[in-house]
């Protein structure tokens, strides 16, 4: 599976969305369901289905699906 739908799906599982509402559009609290305590829940799965501890500083960066990406990145994340 690629880390595009690893991703895709960590958010989807997290916030009980449609994989279709994943776009440039989906940022940090801009749908009820991506609220604070969800935040954290999505990056304690992303870091459990990448393997990696995302440090606190980046957390407060992941504010949109792109983020995460981006964020992810630095850990060696390849999105390709």
């Amino acid at each position: 599976m690629s880390n595009n739908k690893i991703l895709e799906n960590a958010f989807t599982t997290i916030l009980e969305i449609d994989a279709s509402q994943i776009n440039e559009e989906l940022k940090y609290q801009s749908i009820p369901e991506w609220d604070s305590i969800n935040h954290m829940f999505l990056i304690g799965e992303i870091e459990d289905v990448f393997n990696v501890e995302i440090d606190s500083d980046d957390i407060l960066e992941v504010k949109s699906y792109n983020d995460a990406k981006n964020v992810l990145g630095r850990y060696g994340v390849d999105f390709e």
